[in-house]
């Protein structure tokens, strides 16, 4: 029997984290929501996450940062970036790094779900 996915949200903006992890479980989805990039370093459970969605301008570690420290520590899992201020220079560096994609804010549900399904095929290739 194979597990559900579990996708890993993490974003400042409490809004956005609940409104994604509500997308994400009415798809079938295990969510985990983040408040910053340091509290999902912590996690003792990083290893289960089976692709990341992470906002791109946090305070503290920003989502190009925590990018960084999950290579840096081998922890390769699928990302998706979301952003409110697109900056060419940031995304070519976040798909540089292997993300999946790099978002405008809003998103739009449908081409989250691609990229979503886009990574977790990715994830058991």
């Amino acid at each position: 029997m194979q597990q559900t996915p579990l996708i890993s949200i993490v974003d400042d903006d409490e809004a956005v984290r609940e409104a994604t992890k509500s997308l994400i479980r009415s798809l079938g989805y295990n969510a985990e929501t983040f408040g910053s990039a340091e509290e999902f370093l912590a996690w003792t459970q990083i290893e289960r996450t089976d692709c990341l969605i992470t906002d791109v301008q946090m305070p503290g570690l920003s989502g190009m940062d925590l990018q960084d420290r999950l290579i840096s520590e081998g922890h390769e899992m699928p990302t998706i970036f979301v952003t409110a201020f697109p900056d060419s220079k940031l995304e070519n560096r976040a798909l540089r790094g292997g993300a999946i994609a790099y978002l405008r804010k809003p998103i739009e549900e449908s081409h989250l779900l691609e990229h979503i399904d886009t990574a977790l095929r990715r994830r058991r290739a």
